[in-house]
């Protein structure tokens, strides 16, 4: 299910993913789980971070671990930052920590998005 207005764009199936990376040129997507309470502590943060520029932010709900199989994702929160479809740079979550705003700032502008 994609659902997009004005806001992030949630998914939670690999079809998904694939359409919503083949749609945008850029795209940087969080990878989380609605069991983790570093997740939930960190959506906000991520959903701040994309104010003004959702169209290239999305939220990819991946409770069975499954969608992120394809990307090696070991850890909840991961963000990943796609280019053309592919795969460009990571930002894993520590395990028993999670993420902080502060290295999504910096990864976010590391990613040009434009």
């Amino acid at each position: 299910m994609m659902t997009e207005n004005n806001q992030c764009t949630q998914l939670n199936n690999e079809q998904d993913l694939a359409a919503a990376l083949q749609a945008k040129n850029k795209v940087i997507a969080l990878f989380y789980a609605s069991w983790c309470p570093f997740c939930s502590r960190f959506l906000p943060v991520f959903k701040q971070q994309a104010q003004g520029k959702e169209t290239n932010f999305l939220l990819v709900q991946d409770d069975k671990e499954t969608i992120g199989d394809k990307y090696s994702i070991g850890i909840f929160p991961t963000v990943l930052f796609f280019e053309n479809g592919v795969l460009a740079k990571r930002l894993d979550g520590i395990a028993g920590v999670g993420l902080q705003e502060k290295q999504l700032v910096e990864f976010i502008d590391t990613c040009s998005l434009t």
